[in-house]
């Protein structure tokens, strides 16, 4: 479980030094290489697969440094072959769940159901797709059409960040491997993220922010990678913030970009949304600015709104209930 590093929430903090603070959090599911044939259980194997069948999004850490003291599986470092390697077994443990739902389709089309039918003629398409070795996100299917694939779970449906894992040389710049990479999935709706993963693991030893900044100053970078990371997270998978503070607490939430008050006051607790009335909402800007929420009510910039509100990232809510 990742804290999300927002500086707006330790801002609010600061301003009504409440009793705690609490972040929102991301949690990551690390999961060691895919090795050639885990699809058919080498390795790992069908253990990695069953693991993340049920994440938001893959983040896909590729070597891009040369290192002699540390051999690479494959006897050479290229990490566009090791993203294809690893697309490839996805696509065949994908295959496998469109095939075994083909069967049990087409047994229900012969009596006539419509649905069925156009089951199957959905799951053709994903079946030629990944046959074409093509991941399922980029089917040319019509627009509700994923809605048949939705209970498998497929894995090259969902979302992928590629992070260049480089040396510490190439932090701020990249290298030619990651050159390489990008044109590699330039058609790909991603994110590309460069990272020097021996360079983090040192700053992420230093127990003084001081030094931390320091750190990351000499290598050229402004923040560390996993902030970055969280953020092209929160952005591919269409994720705000909202925040909540009073006397007791300071707490940033999140929630789906377009979430109504009422969704976001579910996310607080499902009394909240069953029972909504109506939210006071200030913006982040003004609160800043303005240092209180008194300050911000006398100047106008507290507002009420209804159900049909959409929250924006970065408000700052006050939900009144009944229940």
């Amino acid at each position: 479980m990742v804290s999300v590093p927002d500086p707006r929430l330790y801002r609010i903090h600061e301003l009504v030094k409440p009793e705690r603070l609490v972040p929102t959090t991301v949690e990551l599911v690390d999961i060691p290489g895919l090795a050639k044939g885990a699809s058919t259980g080498e390795g790992i194997g069908n253990k990695f697969l069953g693991d993340i069948r049920n994440v938001d999004a893959l983040v896909h850490v590729l070597r891009c440094f040369d290192d002699p003291g540390l051999p690479h599986v494959e006897g050479s470092v290229d990490p566009v072959r090791d993203k294809e390697i690893v697309d490839l077994e996805l696509q065949i443990a994908d295959l496998e769940s469109v095939e075994r739902k083909i069967e049990r389709q087409q047994k229900i089309a012969r009596s006539g159901d419509k649905e069925a039918r156009k089951a199957v003629e959905v799951l053709q398409v994903y079946k030629a797709h990944l046959e074409d070795f093509k991941s399922a996100r980029s089917a040319p299917v019509s627009p509700g059409d994923e809605e048949f694939v939705k209970d498998l779970f497929l894995i090259t449906m969902k979302p992928v960040i590629y992070v260049c894992n480089v040396e510490e040389a190439a932090a701020a710049e990249g290298n030619d491997y990651v050159i390489r990479v990008k044109q590699a999935v330039s058609e790909e709706n991603t994110q590309i993220l460069v990272i020097a993963g021996a360079l983090e693991a040192e700053i992420a030893e230093l127990e003084e922010d001081e030094d931390r900044q320091a750190f990351l100053a000499d290598a050229g970078l402004e923040e560390p990678g996993v902030n970055k990371l969280i953020r092209a997270a929160y952005s591919l998978l269409n994720l705000e913030v909202f925040f909540t503070a009073g006397p007791k607490e300071v707490r940033a939430w999140t929630i789906r970009r377009g979430a109504t008050a009422p969704q976001a006051a579910g996310v607080i607790h499902s009394d909240l949304e069953r029972g909504f009335i109506r939210a006071e909402v200030i913006k982040f800007a003004d609160f800043d600015r303005l240092k209180s929420e008194q300050a911000c009510k006398e100047a106008g910039k507290l507002r009420l709104e209804g159900k049909n509100y959409i929250v924006q990232d970065g408000d700052m809510l006050h939900i009144r209930f009944n229940v």
